[in-house]
């Protein structure tokens, strides 16, 4: 008898083993061992297909990124480049021969163009050399153009010696004179302008396209967008500086024959941002991005359109209360394809050219910028809460999606998730706020469960039904947690009054629709009132120092990322929030006095986690350890996480594992996780 329960019980253990397996959860840890599917690229004749795919390796904490081939079909895939190496920005020939991208090899300084030939065999063969490197590739006609940040009266030999000579020198220090100083998380060398250059596809020598011209492109941030070539190659359009300001500084959009010396300004009457520059396949017009209010990087981005032989400007999207400005042009000229932000959902859609009409062509869950075809055929990366970025194909009649790629399937067999809804309840003023609730694994609604409650970033940035790989919201789930996120007042996607609605007041209404979120979750019978938790990063770290200084708040626990938490220290910041559109403290010192949440600390009374990075210079960590001191000044429990060596985000794989376990870690303490 005994034998036969021991040969029993051995059966079993293997099973139950298994049984374990299959119901993993959807940990920090089977996050970094999702291969993440980049921007797909279709080749004209609509028979390559190339995205880019990163993959980590938590023991060595390094990425690295292959460019890999797609049957249009979906029947195969294969890696084009090698791996362990890093690789970006592919880009077809105009006849789709070859793919040209950009890469760092062998004893490359900086980022090169490589060209690899699709049609026939062959290694990829370096085409450039440029010692300050490469970025923002485009393959227009004869030549492959690029954006490289030099230093300006200095040829290519000297442009290599000052940049070793930089990389010698024992001096540590930086110096300006003028804004911008930094951007997110690195530091500009005012020293160097970025500007547009040109190489002939077969070789041959560099020839400067905008340097001539006396514009540089925006020192704080520039890439692909921020140019392009018309397909004749006698024209380019980019975006540079239309005042001599770069403190509040106002981006115009200018055009000039390639070869001159002179640029016009297109845009000079438009006080806010004109950038994103498309020309149409057809060459008789310029498409472009506007915005109307300086100093609001949510302002609707308008679609207007540049008759090439009139100079005639159209506006294209007056009517329409979303922004567009995730675009490609279609191949006949007639319209464009883009990626909307639309209630929390990010959409295909199609825009006809001459009308303006518009008509959505995907429905559910997230999609990227779509590249087409000549012939037609749609390709786009595709996600949900639930699904990892997918590479996929797209009926432009119907909206039919494909599935072309067949990545990370093996990882998220045993994985077991949740599920999630969208919700809508009554925020500020009785207004309707979109929120999704994610449900843990084995949600049982005769139970009691705590609630998570996320507030997102930006502000102007909604939380859309797509795959969150630095707060994953069925992650936190897992752990036996109702998660939610809001959208709340100030979200982008649900038009121009509701993005602005909290401006300059950050505030009252975010914070009342976060406070009514929580009210709507206490009237669910399956939510424990008594373990509510709430946490946000960036601008979400500035409402939930709001709410940690909100007298009776309903949280048990917080979690404070990333925090503008001192908005008089954010002026340290390379973007200083409302100083361009409401004034500076000194000018306004009643709205700072409002809104800034350290003023309300000696309300401060909820157990509270901080993380921070050194690298973030987008909000300084200055503010987190001065929140951290006020809270353990005023004898609250508190905890800081720093990271020495991360940014605004958490991005390498074991900080963020760590920094998984120690919110879990948190949270736990005080408001057990699971259902009671």
């Amino acid at each position: 008898m005994k034998k036969t329960a021991l040969i029993l019980l051995c059966l079993l253990l293997p099973m139950t083993s298994a049984l374990a397996e299959a119901n993993k959860p959807l940990s920090a840890e089977v996050l970094w061992q999702l291969k993440r599917i980049g921007t797909p690229v279709v080749a004209p004749a609509g028979n390559h297909i190339i995205a880019p795919v990163t993959e980590y390796d938590v023991k060595t904490d390094k990425s690295s990124t292959q460019l890999w081939w797609f049957a249009p079909n979906g029947n195969q895939q294969r890696p084009l480049t090698i791996a362990g190496m890093k690789v970006s920005e592919p880009v077809f020939s105009p006849d789709g021969s070859t793919l040209a991208f950009i890469s760092k090899r062998n004893d490359d300084e900086a980022g090169q163009i490589y060209l690899l030939p699709l049609n026939q065999p062959g290694e990829a063969q370096r085409l450039s050399d440029v010692p300050s490197g490469v970025s923002g590739l485009k393959w227009v006609g004869k030549h492959l153009y690029f954006i490289s940040h030099v230093f300006p009266g200095k040829n290519w030999e000297q442009i290599k010696e000052q940049l070793k000579a930089d990389k010698d020198n024992k001096v540590s220090a930086h110096q300006w004179n003028a804004l911008p100083y930094a951007y997110f998380d690195h530091w500009l060398d005012e020293r160097r302008e970025a500007h547009v250059f040109r190489i002939p596809a077969d070789g041959g020598e560099v020839t400067a396209i905008t340097q001539p011209l006396g514009h540089e492109l925006f020192r704080s941030n520039q890439g692909r967008s921020s140019y392009d070539i018309s397909a004749d190659e006698k024209w380019i359009a980019f975006s540079s500086y239309g005042s001599a300001n770069r403190v509040d500084p106002n981006l115009d959009l200018f055009l000039a024959a390639i070869g001159s010396n002179n640029a016009e300004n297109i845009t000079p009457d438009n006080p806010a941002a004109d950038d994103a520059p498309q020309f149409s396949p057809n060459g008789k017009t310029l498409a472009f991005n506007q915005q109307h209010i300086p100093g609001f990087y949510a302002d609707t981005a308008r679609l207007v359109l540049l008759d090439l032989s009139s100079r005639k400007l159209r506006s294209l999207s007056d009517n329409w209360d979303r922004s567009i400005n995730n675009w490609r042009w279609t191949p006949d000229s007639k319209g464009f394809y883009a990626s909307i932000d639309d209630a929390a959902t990010n959409r295909i859609y199609y825009i006809d050219a001459q009308s303006g009409q518009h008509r959505a062509i995907t429905h559910n869950t997230n999609f990227s910028l779509p590249s087409v075809s000549d012939t037609g055929l749609l390709v786009a990366s595709n996600e949900s809460f639930l699904q990892p970025p997918q590479l996929v194909s797209i009926n432009p009649q119907n909206g039919k999606v494909s599935r072309l790629d067949k990545f990370n399937d093996d990882v998220l067999r045993d994985v077991r998730l949740g599920s999630y809804e969208s919700v809508t309840y009554k925020g500020y003023n009785g207004d309707d706020i979109q929120m999704w609730v994610h449900y843990p694994p084995g949600f049982d609604r005769s139970k009691k469960y705590p609630l998570f409650l996320l507030i997102h970033g930006g502000p102007h940035n909604a939380i859309g039904d797509g795959f969150h790989f630095r707060w994953n919201a069925q992650t936190f789930a897992s752990w036996g947690y109702v998660t939610a996120w809001p959208n709340f007042h100030g979200s982008s996607g649900f038009g121009q009054a509701y993005a602005d609605a909290i401006n300059p007041d950050w505030k009252s209404k975010s914070l009342e629709d976060v406070l009514k979120a929580a009210d709507w979750f206490k009237n669910q019978p399956w939510i424990d009132s008594e373990r509510m938790v709430a946490g946000g990063g960036s601008y979400g770290g500035y409402l939930s120092s709001i709410i940690l200084g909100t007298p009776q708040q309903p949280f048990k626990a917080l979690l404070i990322h990333a925090a503008v938490y001192d908005m008089y220290s954010q002026m340290a910041s390379d973007f200083a929030v409302h100083s361009t559109r409401f004034g500076n403290y000194w000018d306004n010192p009643a709205l700072y006095q409002t809104i800034s949440p350290h003023y309300f600390a000696a309300n401060f009374n909820t157990p509270t986690l901080i993380s921070h990075g050194q690298l973030d210079l987008r909000v300084p960590v200055g503010q987190g350890f001065e929140l951290f001191r006020t809270l353990q000044s005023r004898g609250v429990e508190s905890r800081m996480l720093y990271f020495p060596d991360e940014n605004h985000w958490i991005l390498k794989p074991n900080n963020s594992i760590y920094w998984y376990h120690q919110v879990q870690e948190w949270m736990a303490k005080f408001a057990p996780p699971g259902p009671q």
